[in-house]
């Protein structure tokens, strides 16, 4: 685990599609994964304070790699693992996609602290971040859960969604946040929550 408590540095390192020495090098990996347009980019960009350091697209689903991101000089990594679930991918390129997330979380042995699964508030819990749940519980990494876009909710059903999707995930730690509206405050508090050891 890390013990970051402030991001002061963010940069690029390396998108990979399968075994790679970055995997194996003991730095703490933090991995990022949800459905294609909860704002997965742009979540990890308000996290890090920059606008541009993951590429958000008006097209979803534009990712395919395993996205590297070195933090506080390599730290730690953030991980941005391909969107999955994206209506216009041909059901081979869905099926590799969610295989590279599997093998990434299942069979990759990688350093992985934590699992920071991105949900669309509204939206709640799909088929396949239930699917990455189990998987999750059964392998035995921490994970923790962001409902995104909360600023489209109201007050009363942003507590009613954040109830269900608790009771969903097996009680799992649920924040409310919406990257596009975020105070400095609301950010520190959630990564307070992503490096916190379980």
């Amino acid at each position: 685990m890390s013990n970051i408590t402030k991001i002061n540095s963010a940069e690029f390192l390396k998108g990979i599609i399968g075994t790679d020495d970055i995997l194996y090098d003991g730095v703490p990996e933090y991995a990022f994964v949800g459905r294609s347009n909860v704002g997965k980019s742009s979540t990890i960009n308000s996290l890090v304070n920059r606008k541009d350091l993951v590429k958000t697209s008006n097209r979803p689903g534009k990712t395919t790699e395993i996205n590297f991101f070195g933090i506080n000089n390599k730290k730690c990594y953030f991980v941005d693992l391909p969107g999955y679930g994206y209506a216009k991918r041909s059901p081979k390129e869905k099926e590799s996609i969610e295989k590279l997330i599997l093998w990434y979380l299942m069979y990759s042995d990688a350093a992985v602290s934590k699992v920071v699964i991105i949900l669309d508030a509204k939206a709640g819990l799909t088929d396949f971040d239930s699917e990455m749940i189990r998987v999750l519980r059964e392998k035995e990494h921490p994970y923790l859960i962001i409902a995104n876009k909360v600023d489209k909710l109201n007050q009363k059903e942003t507590s009613a969604q954040m109830r269900s999707i608790k009771e969903a995930a097996h009680e799992a730690t649920v924040v409310p946040y919406s990257a596009t509206e975020v105070t400095p405050k609301e950010r520190d508090a959630l990564l307070r929550e992503i490096f916190a050891e379980d």
